[in-house]
């Protein structure tokens, strides 16, 4: 899965921003700004936070609607794409996402990435798991997970409240990925991410972990920013404060995902996170039968 031209030395940017609600007009103009910043800093990948065109704390799929996008109309995804492209960067951007042929919106992330050949190389992913919470309470959920082939490396997107489900970040490791990007926005309670999850995830499945979280305070609730940038040995390389809008910057070495062997002693004491696996006394997580039996019934959504 792994692209040809892909270098092991990747510098990688991670935003951490406030971001306002129904402003996309500004935000995309702050966004660009951050692009350019990283690009003298001389970055390969930048990540944005979760709907960082639109804001989150929307009260309603009518209210939402007006400031979400449409891909291949959406003038501001564009513009966001080819100020990745002119500078020769892989760009990771969460916003909110018009379906309307379905008529739904999706909490999105565009992956997109400058090819040589191709010109543009861009993936969406749509959020998979949806708390009880800001827009997602209306949003429908996504069906699938997404591997961005990029001159960095294989990238998985994940958005936010995705990570607390660890079959979701093996899954995408399972398919080749080598670094998890994540566009999110923590709130206060939420502290649990940063706190452990993140390395968790990073160290489980022995790829980096990138969590792009937002600042400030919307509709009174208040993110609680620490993003961060971990190695696939569970080490945290770069954590951002709780209040402060900045860009965190750290290089990787992508090799380092692409081994998921851990040799202590050989042949005395060693891992293999992946291969160690036993899938087959693993049915109890698709038995939708148990699933039921913990699962409270969902607040109405429209399924696709």
């Amino acid at each position: 899965m792994m692209p040809s031209n892909t270098s092991p030395a990747v510098r990688a940017a991670v935003v951490q921003m406030d971001i306002a609600l129904g402003e996309n007009a500004e935000n995309l103009r702050r966004i660009l700004q951050r692009v350019e910043e990283a690009s003298e800093q001389g970055a390969d990948l930048i990540v944005f936070p979760e709907c960082a065109l639109s804001g989150y704390c929307f009260g309603s799929l009518q209210e939402a609607k007006p400031f979400s996008e449409v891909p291949g109309l959406s003038e501001n995804l564009k513009i966001f794409a080819d100020a990745c492209v002119t500078r020769k960067m892989t760009g990771v951007l969460g916003f909110l996402e018009y379906d309307p042929h379905a008529e739904v919106c999706h909490n999105s992330a565009l992956c997109v990435s400058p090819a040589a050949e191709t010109g543009v190389i861009g993936d969406i992913y749509r959020k998979t798991h949806l708390p009880t919470l800001g827009v997602d309470r209306y949003v429908t959920p996504g069906r699938r997970f997404v591997q961005h082939l990029s001159p960095c490396g294989v990238l998985a997107p994940l958005i936010c409240y995705d990570l607390r489900f660890p079959e979701a970040a093996r899954a995408v490791a399972l398919q080749g990925a080598e670094a998890l990007v994540l566009p999110t926005n923590w709130p206060e309670g939420a502290e649990s991410s940063p706190d452990f999850l993140t390395r968790a995830r990073a160290w489980e499945n022995r790829y980096y972990v990138l969590a792009s979280n937002r600042v400030g305070v919307e509709r009174g609730r208040r993110f609680i920013g620490r993003s961060q940038i971990v190695a696939p040995t569970g080490e945290i390389l770069a954590e951002a404060g709780s209040d402060e809008e900045t860009i965190l910057y750290a290089d990787l070495d992508m090799r380092l995902s692409r081994s998921k062997r851990i040799i202590n002693e050989p042949g005395e004491w060693e891992l293999d996170v992946l291969g160690d696996r036993n899938p087959a006394i693993y049915s109890a997580l698709t038995d939708q039968n148990i699933q039921k039996r913990w699962t409270p019934a969902p607040p109405n959504r429209s399924l696709p």
